[in-house]
């Protein structure tokens, strides 16, 4: 007689690569709960359109899987629970802080549980990293170190989501990363919300540059580390010595610039200016001359100018 085939949780995930490593998370915790047969969908706020694409792949996910529980998370239902509770067979919605914890799944594989588990993300201080399966057999592996932000830019939504900044303590990222090395892992791309506020709330004098060092001395058998999307006014010279001394860093930086103009970017309640971009460029490139750079620009913010625009395309050129 053959086995019946085991049934897995699925996930969609939209928005940032934080989103799609939670989601593999929680997809592990879902299993190890017992709900093999559910559907988790990570959701996006970074928009008004991420909304409308969340709501529209969660009734997608029913169409597609009508006999799986569907449980709906990420940062629009955190946001909104109440727009997600309404849509016609969603079973259950669960908040960011708690779509990172096992017993929340636990939790919603007994009988009669409520269907919200959303819970005041301000209030959270902490963040951990997950347990890494046995033989994950992956090349690339994203590690979150860091999550939500202190800082409130007057076009983003996600302080409000992903709550106040936090950071994994640097001993448990050093393990979290030899242990995935040591199953196969060969690159490993450091992520969070607001990546080079990093080691903020932690004692000492830790930064993001600071975790870097730390990272590829102690687990010398990572042959590349790569970072994800990084604020370069918080990027410290720690960061730009890695990045001129070790080849194990990728040089690709994803800047979050916003806009290549003064005012617009004082308007945004930034805290860099066009000036500030340009010469971080150029300190990058002077240590790693083969560096690459990527960025985040918003184009029509309230009050923008044609002329204000011109100066953003500059700002790309100068760059």
């Amino acid at each position: 007689m053959t086995a019946a085939p085991t049934i897995e949780p699925l996930f969609v995930s939209l928005g940032c690569r934080l989103n799609g490593a939670e989601a593999e998370t929680a997809k592990s915790y879902a299993a190890q709960a017992g709900l093999g047969n559910s559907m988790i969908i990570n959701t996006c706020a970074v928009t008004a359109e991420a909304v409308r694409q969340s709501a529209q792949a969660v009734r997608k996910a029913k169409r597609d899987h009508p006999d799986r529980m569907v449980i709906v998370t990420g940062c629009a239902a955190q946001l909104e629970p109440e727009r997600f509770r309404r849509i016609a067979g969603v079973d259950h919605v669960i908040g960011n802080a708690e779509k990172a914890r096992p017993e929340t799944f636990r939790f919603l594989a007994e009988a009669g549980t409520a269907r919200d588990y959303v819970g005041d993300i301000g209030g959270v201080h902490s963040i951990a990293l997950p347990d890494v399966p046995p033989d994950r057999a992956r090349t690339r592996a994203h590690v979150a170190i860091q999550n939500g932000c202190d800082h409130r830019c007057t076009f983003c939504i996600i302080p409000f989501a992903r709550g106040p900044s936090r950071s994994v303590p640097a001993g448990d990222v050093v393990r979290h990363i030899q242990t995935l090395v040591d199953q196969g892992t060969r690159e490993v791309v450091l992520t969070g919300v607001d990546l080079t506020s990093y080691g903020s709330d932690l004692p000492g004098e830790m930064s993001l540059g600071r975790m870097v060092k730390h990272i590829l001395k102690l687990v010398p058998d990572l042959p590349r580390l790569r970072l994800s999307s990084i604020d370069q006014v918080e990027a410290d010279q720690h960061l730009l010595d890695c990045l001129a001394m070790e080849e194990r860093l990728m040089p690709h930086l994803h800047l979050s610039m916003q806009a290549g103009d003064n005012l617009v970017l004082k308007r945004m309640k930034r805290r860099h200016s066009r000036e500030d971009a340009i010469r971080f460029c150029q300190d990058a490139r002077a240590v790693r001359p083969d560096v690459v750079f990527g960025a985040d620009l918003i184009a029509g913010f309230p009050t923008e100018t044609d002329d204000m625009f011109r100066y953003t395309l500059a700002c790309i050129e100068a760059c």
